[in-house]
């Protein structure tokens, strides 16, 4: 077999990471139709935030403004599932977090499930902040202001102290 490259690599696991996550959605309805998959959707990304909010909080330092911390720990995560996310300044206590394109919406376009996408990430983003304040004893928030799913040129979220 030949070697693939790492961007190759990279490339389809993502995909895959996708693909799976979508095949677990269409699991949950097949084998519990009587489930409702918003409900099960929106806990999957609640402990998925829960997760990703404990890994941030070992990188985060408590001298420094928290919510432009956060923000680029979002963009860096994104970057690493190939979403397009940008740090915009916010302010010393603020920042926003654009994401200008998104192979998830993608995924919820081809899959009939773009109902589930805005909610889904706003539950994630809500239980990522949630895990930061309970552990720091802070009032981290973050608002959305546009969606891709919803015809927004991007989705913009605003976090503040």
């Amino acid at each position: 077999m030949t070697d693939v490259p790492l961007s190759t690599k990279f490339e389809v696991l993502t995909e895959i990471t996708r693909a799976s996550h979508f095949a677990w959605h269409a699991a949950v309805r097949k084998v519990c139709p009587s489930i409702d998959p918003m409900k099960v959707t929106l806990e999957m990304w609640r402990l998925t935030g829960k997760q990703t909010g404990a890994a941030y909080l070992r990188k985060l330092d408590r001298h420094l403004p928290l919510a432009p911390q956060v923000a680029a720990s979002i963009c860096w995560s994104s970057a690493c599932m190939g979403e397009d996310a940008v740090v915009e300044d916010g302010g010393d206590r603020a920042a926003f977090v654009v994401h200008r394109g998104c192979p998830w919406q993608r995924w919820h376009e081809k899959n009939g499930l773009v109902h589930e996408d805005r909610p889904g990430c706003d539950e994630w983003f809500r239980a990522t902040i949630e895990t930061v304040n309970e552990a720091l004893g802070t009032k981290l928030r973050f608002e959305t202001l546009e969606s891709l799913p919803e015809g927004g040129k991007s989705c913009r979220r605003r976090i503040w102290e």
